[in-house]
């Protein structure tokens, strides 16, 4: 069976600037491990209206999901949802749904609901809304495109929400060993292993701690018996 496939696609000047470190991918590619989607690919573009089009194009033509992070906030740089309706052929407005939802949280709040907080509520025609359950503008899915908030805690739990919706595969399990060898010194014999699993992926992870060096050897794959094969195989090479 071959799992969903995948991409993300992080918005945002502060992110190429260096302002911001993004840690929504890392928490992305972890859930997506555990429920079966494979995420292949990730980009990083600017607020620039024109570049978000593309990447959108791009990846939703190559991968079963996208997943984007910011830029759906009340600010004049808040530009993904028109980009993203844009690429896929939708026209955008101020939606009933997304209306009452953030106009009831500025009321209890005790805030005006003003023009910049109004622009929240314009979501792509046809898109399915992605609940947020702490800051309430909502996020929305158009096609294979899933739009979230670019704070992390927000993203996170507008995620929960989304993924069961998904349908995935089989989880991607790993086992790992740590040699205290190089890389250049196990290649050859890890290599000849990986040719042997043709179905499991191997990788070599070198890493250097208060000036002890060595290599993580990492097997993943989805069939928990060809998995504990290969790491046998694996332990009594470099064990």
């Amino acid at each position: 069976m071959t799992n969903p496939t995948s991409a993300m696609l992080v918005i945002g000047d502060e992110i190429l600037s260096g302002r911001t470190r993004d840690s929504n991918l890392y928490h992305l590619a972890q859930e997506l491990t555990r429920i079966g989607i494979t995420l292949r690919e990730a980009r990083v573009v600017a607020d620039v209206h024109s570049d978000i089009v593309a990447a959108v194009r791009a990846l939703a033509a190559g991968h079963t999901h996208v997943f984007t992070s910011g830029g759906i906030g009340p600010t004049h740089d808040d530009i993904t949802a028109d980009a993203v309706a844009e690429a896929m052929g939708a026209s955008i407005s101020h939606r009933a749904d997304a209306t009452a939802l953030l106009q009831a949280h500025y009321d209890r709040a005790g805030l005006p609901f003003n023009e910049a907080r109004q622009r929240m509520a314009r979501i792509p025609d046809g898109a399915m809304l992605i609940d947020n359950p702490i800051s309430t503008a909502p996020g929305f899915t158009l096609g294979n495109v899933h739009v979230m908030a670019g704070v992390p805690n927000i993203f996170e739990a507008m995620l929960a929400g989304l993924l069961p919706r998904l349908s995935g595969g089989p989880p991607l399990l790993s086992q790992s060993l740590r040699v205290m060898r190089g890389e250049g010194e196990i290649a050859t014999a890890f290599g000849a292993l990986a040719a042997e699993y043709p179905d499991l992926s191997m990788g070599s992870y070198p890493f250097n701690q208060q000036g002890a060096h060595g290599t993580n050897l990492v097997i993943r794959g989805q069939d928990p018996a060809r998995l504990d094969e290969a790491m046998v195989r694996l332990t009594r090479l470099f064990g």
